[in-house]
């Protein structure tokens, strides 16, 4: 079976142990999870844990079932790229020196549209949202001149395509 990048977002109350019983889900079936953001949604009470992993469509779907069943889960679905919004963001802690000795570097941080968001004579840090494409490239780039001294990505945050949220129809069925 062909495998994807698949990006889960589940919805579930704010509750203390459940981030380690999804996680197991993916364990026992030895689904290393590529990237994971746990965050409030936008109902109050809710939160939202959007999840990447690399699967074959089968098991991904088995998966989504095995979560979905969790007491404290109030859905979870599972999405191609095509089928969601997607960002991510990355910092890249540089070398001042090294940037300031070498005009390049700075061109390349304008042609990403990447915002110096903080520089003092040691170091000098720099913001990039896009896609996960984007936000590799630019750190292969700046590893190409040895200038970068951190670099660290949020993981993906996603929004589905549809035209409703599929959490807010699914409470107002409990509602009825």
């Amino acid at each position: 079976m062909e495998k994807h990048l698949y990006t889960l977002i589940v919805h579930s109350e704010h509750m203390a142990g459940l981030l380690n019983q999804v996680t197991a889900v993916f364990t026992r079936r030895q689904i290393n999870i590529e990237s994971l953001n746990v965050s409030p949604s936008s109902i109050e009470g809710i939160h939202r844990y959007t999840i990447t992993a690399v699967a074959d469509e089968d098991t991904i779907a088995k998966v989504t079932l095995q979560i979905a069943k969790k007491v404290d889960v109030l859905q979870a679905s599972y999405f191609l790229e095509d089928e969601i919004f997607m960002q991510e963001i990355a910092l890249y802690k540089l070398s001042t020196p090294l940037l300031m000795a070498n005009p390049e570097i700075c061109e390349i941080i304008r042609r990403n549209d990447a915002p110096i968001i903080e520089t003092n004579p040691v170091y000098t840090v720099v913001e990039k949202a896009g896609r996960t494409a984007e936000t590799e490239q630019l750190r292969r780039d700046l590893s190409t001149f040895d200038c970068l001294l951190q670099y660290v990505n949020s993981g993906r945050i996603a929004v589905t395509r549809s035209s409703e949220e599929h959490l807010t129809e699914f409470l107002k069925t409990l509602n009825q």
